[in-house]
């Protein structure tokens, strides 16, 4: 169930409004949750444990996660939302077939049925083991990749359909670097202790699935999936590569594939896609060196090795949707041992956290009749166009951008689409057939009902509707080929939006991650896109010279910081989101300023309206991570860890220094030459 993994990428964002009624009812409460800060520390000297110090001591991570934070709280609010939702679904025996009430419910009592799924077995992968027991040449192998797309399997190799990133207006099928069970190749290639155990227990893991299925020889066989991943991930572009969009876009026509990627059979390929190949005349190949020599290794390594892969890849991808056996297994390798998680979540949990990722749409139009007021729509787009007003001077202020490349980025300001709360038009999931007693085929059935929409795309218009998060997502995004922000229902609430709350804390926070959502728009990545989503370079040469030399430092900073003993933050990873950190809050600073008009914030427990301001920033990044879950991050987020966000920000910000007096010898003191302004 990874189909969107390969077909959607998109960067994180959210937003709401003030009124003059909430501004009313603003002196009454700040906002500011005052149990969680710890007054024994300075914020000159550290704002996020001033502002949640006793928080994290006193918040303990719960047994089944990984870590636990401000976002978690209202994702366990959402998620207890679809909770009761889903019950009833499953428990109305009167729900039209076909509908899609049935299906929501339907598809969570498949899940449920624990007795059922134990009596099935492996019953429900016994044509498709038999299939992949079958494969005994180089072009079975590229058939088999193909079809894996269609039912939700691993490999090397991933299809999917997205935008033109130089024509936004169209679509264009796409090819990608995959088939890594572990989460980077830096645990397959980096030769310590901590990378070694878990290449132990990864093999283990894949001997023990294998053996689960009756497969001979599990443990050599194991080995060699070890071997397969190891050479995959030996050409696998690093994760900050692949965050540059102009090197990851290489448009090249079907009839050039052949020198390009020698090795690779691209009608096998499509055969197992099963789609007419003329339907596809050019391909967007993100990693070309990697399509190379993976399509090597695919006719160079044994075939043998490749069933074993294909086998194991299988089985670990439908683990969770397997009997006990096979459930506590990947449970142990992919939550405890890789994450450092104690216990596996509660199955209704879990059941409904699939019916988000299956049938979203479904749930989130159910979720949003009895969660979300449609009247918060407006006040969030409200907000929004403070915000938009607020970019604009800061991009009309800017002393190192000159005038032309500034009427560029202020027409692609303009042409910012804002979506809220929910879809215009929901998703038709009327074609799609789900069945109480069938679990395994549920799946199936949803992956080729989804692969079958993305395929879909190659012939139609691009739809400007869609949406590439669920509405109960505790999310949002920015997508450089649409130009838009999203802000999912479930993220509009306190602590980032509270309605009866002082305008300081709601622009701190709500306002600080919209900033941020703008600033995506104009950070290392996202600044390549015009206002129209089109990869195109509308800088003057010396503006992005000025651009990259203060995006440079900002990226030095951040490799500075080091939140574990032996490893600091990936400044170059991270750089996009701490622009759109440093940016956003900087804009939602002066959108604040501006919803004042001349006047004077009141002073509220304690704190002026700027203070209020930075803590209600403070606040929103509350988080604890397990050890294993932190280097996970640091080696794979694109984000900085929480107390980043918070304290590496405010030190470039002399509207901080301004709030609370920091002064030399203070630890978030910075000098003023070495702080970065970038928007």
């Amino acid at each position: 169930m990874r189909f969107i993994q390969r077909w959607i990428a998109v960067v994180g964002a959210f937003g709401l409004v003030c009124t003059s009624a909430s501004i009313t009812l603003a002196a009454e409460r700040s906002g500011l949750d005052l149990a969680g800060f710890d007054r024994s520390v300075r914020p000159q000297d550290d704002l996020y444990r001033f502002a949640g110090g006793t928080w994290l001591e006193t918040t303990e991570i719960p047994a089944d996660r990984s870590n636990y934070g401000t976002f978690s709280k209202l994702e366990d609010d959402a998620i207890a939302a679809l909770r009761a939702l889903a019950e009833a679904a499953a428990a109305d025996t009167q729900k039209t077939p076909g509908s899609d009430r049935q299906k929501l419910g339907d598809l969570y009592a498949a899940y449920m049925d624990e007795q059922g799924i134990e009596q099935r077995g492996l019953a429900p992968l016994h044509d498709e083991l038999a299939r992949i027991d079958s494969i005994n040449d180089a072009r079975a192998i590229f058939e088999y990749i193909g079809r894996a797309q269609r039912i939700g399997g691993g490999a090397p190799i991933g299809f999917y359909v997205g935008q033109d990133r130089k024509n936004s207006s169209s679509y264009i099928a796409g090819i990608g670097q995959s088939g890594l069970t572990m989460p980077d190749r830096e645990y397959y290639l980096a030769d310590d202790e901590r990378n070694r155990k878990f290449r132990e227990a990864f093999v283990r893991y894949a001997e023990q699935l294998l053996r689960l299925s009756g497969t001979p020889d599990a443990a050599t066989k194991a080995s060699r999936v070890l071997a397969v991943e190891t050479a995959i991930a030996q050409q696998h572009w690093t994760r900050v590569e692949n965050r540059d969009p102009i090197k990851t876009y290489n448009k090249t026509p079907i009839k050039e594939l052949a020198s390009l990627a020698p090795a690779l059979d691209w009608a096998a390929l499509v055969s197992g896609l099963g789609i007419d190949p003329t339907t596809i005349q050019a391909v967007d190949i993100r990693q070309p060196s990697y399509l190379r020599e993976a399509s090597r290794l695919l006719r160079d390594m044994p075939i043998e090795d490749w069933r074993a892969y294909f086998r194991f890849r299988l089985l670990d991808g439908n683990a969770a949707f397997l009997p006990g056996a096979f459930d506590a297994a990947r449970f142990e390798f992919r939550e405890q041992t890789l994450r450092g998680v104690q216990e596996q979540q509660p199955r209704w949990r879990r059941g409904v956290n699939l019916l988000d990722r299956t049938v979203g749409e479904i749930a989130g139009r159910a979720y949003v009749e009895q969660n979300f007021r449609p009247e918060a729509r407006e006040r969030i787009r409200q907000l929004v166009g403070n915000l938009r007003q607020a970019f604009e001077v800061k991009i009309d202020e800017l002393e190192w951008m000159s005038a032309d490349t500034k009427i560029e980025a202020k027409r692609k300001l303009a042409r910012f689409t804002v979506k809220v709360g929910y879809p215009d038009q929901w998703r038709d999931y009327s074609k799609l057939e789900i069945r109480a007693d069938d679990l395994l085929g549920n799946l199936r059935r949803v992956n080729e009902f989804e692969f079958a929409r993305q395929i879909s795309r190659l012939d139609s218009p691009v739809d400007r509707n869609e949406w590439f998060m669920t509405p109960q997502t505790v999310n949002a995004y920015y997508s450089p080929p649409m130009n838009e922000i999203v802000f999912p229902a479930a993220i509009l609430q306190p602590p980032f939006f509270d309605p009866l709350a002082d305008d300081a804390v709601n622009y701190g926070g709500i306002g600080g991650v919209i900033g941020h959502e703008f600033s995506h728009g104009f950070d290392d990545s996202g600044r390549r896109y015009d206002g129209e989503g089109n990869l195109r370079d509308w800088w003057t040469f010396d503006d992005n010279a000025r651009f990259r030399e203060r995006a440079g430092r900002l990226a030095a900073q951040y490799s500075q910081y080091k939140p574990i003993a032996d490893r600091t933050i990936n400044g170059d990873l991270t750089l996009g989101e701490n622009i759109g950190d440093l940016s956003g809050l900087a804009v939602a600073y002066r959108a604040y300023l501006i919803s004042l008009k001349g006047n004077e914030a009141p002073t509220i427990d304690g704190f002026t309206g700027p203070q209020r301001f930075f803590l209600g920033w403070a606040q929103v990044w509350r988080r604890k991570y397990r050890d294993d879950e932190l280097r996970t991050r640091l080696i794979t987020d694109s984000h900085s860890p929480s107390e980043y966000r918070c304290n590496g920000v405010v030190t470039n910000m002399a509207e901080f220094y301004e709030a609370f007096g920091v002064k030399p010898g203070d630890r978030l003191y910075r000098k003023p030459a070495e702080r970065v302004k970038i928007w």
